[in-house]
């Protein structure tokens, strides 16, 4: 009971904290977002899709106040560095519309089931990586409707919550020759975007998860977590959402299926067996490691590909690591979690693309 009161202590203030920091963190974010992505775009500062415009594009997503203005504002600068822009839902196994942007008919986008069995929506759903290929890769229904872009390429990149496809952004070049498709500034909308969700996320979740359950009540939280099997308490900006497809299909499948996780995932819950207080806090250790190294990658992409070539990452990214691991270590060293190492673990796992070797031989657990 002392070590539950004391996590709700920590909680509470760690929530403070952050609500008095948020300006800044956005603030930072942007900054540091710019500082990495200048260098790459070399010359093209005149253009439409120079670093000033990436620079306005990512402020306007950070400075949204709610979680589906964050996605609209995704795709309303998406198009500035593509022809046309959709984001499809992934929920229950199905990929439905949810908005699109600078189609001949947007509102055609919602409701909108797209194959996730076709070549490049399974393999970017399986890979949880952004893939550029043919558009004849991409559902053929989808291109019967929508039509084919001119230039015949296309880009389907994963949104990711917490190490889970969210939703998949769809980019092509439009109908028009000569039109833009920039990878790299729309990958890095998307990983923005993913990161800035869980930010917001863990605001607002914080205080309700370290709430005595006093009488004052807030706001509920959404009745079905973002992605399906996320912890309950994470908002789902895509929750009002309900495809027409959806409400035909199998309660199994349908976006709005029961709650209760399947079985497998049940199964595959390696806290299961573990007091429900105990296997919460590992949960929530293991998620505050993915957000700090999701942190680390997005301030650092250049530094992270020169050192994963190099194998060096730790001598080059040694100033974040070693920060991140002493925030964390002050926040879960001393609790139940402190024995599942997650802060390593998900170094090497998702820093080191599960290869330590990358790290360099400084790197030392």
């Amino acid at each position: 009971m002392a070590e539950r009161k004391i996590e709700q202590i920590v909680e509470r203030v760690i929530s403070e904290v952050m609500e008095s920091h948020v300006p800044k963190l956005r603030a930072d974010i942007t900054r540091r977002v710019l500082e990495e992505v200048k260098p790459q775009l070399g010359g093209e500062g005149e253009n439409k899709a120079g670093p000033n415009h990436l620079l306005k594009a990512v402020s306007a997503i950070h400075s949204a106040t709610t979680q589906r203005d964050v996605l609209r504002g995704l795709l309303d600068n998406a198009v500035r560095y593509c022809g046309r822009a959709a984001l499809f839902v992934v929920k229950g196994g199905m990929a439905g519309g949810w908005q699109g942007r600078a189609f001949a008919n947007n509102e055609a986008i919602k409701d909108f089931a797209l194959d996730t069995n076709s070549a490049l929506v399974a393999r970017v759903l399986d890979g949880h990586t952004a893939l550029s290929g043919n558009a004849s890769e991409m559902d053929k229904r989808f291109l019967a409707e929508f039509r084919a872009p001119a230039d015949g390429k296309c880009i389907l990149l994963p949104l990711l919550l917490r190490e889970k496809v969210a939703a998949l952004v769809y980019a092509d070049a439009g109908h028009d020759r000569g039109g833009q498709l920039d990878a790299s500034a729309l990958e890095l909308l998307v990983l923005t975007t993913g990161t800035w969700l869980e930010v917001a996320s863990l605001r607002k979740t914080a205080p309700k998860e370290g709430a005595s359950g006093g009488p004052e009540k807030k706001e509920a939280p959404a009745a079905h977590p973002f992605p399906a099997h996320a912890a309950p308490s994470f908002s789902d900006p895509f929750a009002p959402h309900a495809p027409a497809f959806a409400k035909a299909a199998p309660a199994a499948t349908a976006v709005h299926a029961e709650p209760e996780p399947a079985p497998s995932e049940a199964a595959s819950d390696q806290f299961a067996g573990l007091p429900p207080e105990e296997a919460d806090v590992h949960r929530k250790a293991q998620r505050f490691a993915r957000l700090l190294i999701d942190e680390i990658k997005l301030y650092n992409q250049a530094k992270m590909a020169e050192g994963r070539k190099n194998r060096d990452l730790y001598d080059r990214l040694k100033e974040d690591i070693d920060k991140s691991r002493s925030t964390y270590a002050k926040r879960y060293g001393n609790t139940v979690a402190a024995s599942g190492d997650y802060f390593n673990q998900e170094l090497v796992r998702s820093l080191a693309e599960d290869d330590a070797t990358l790290l360099g031989s400084n790197f030392k657990r």
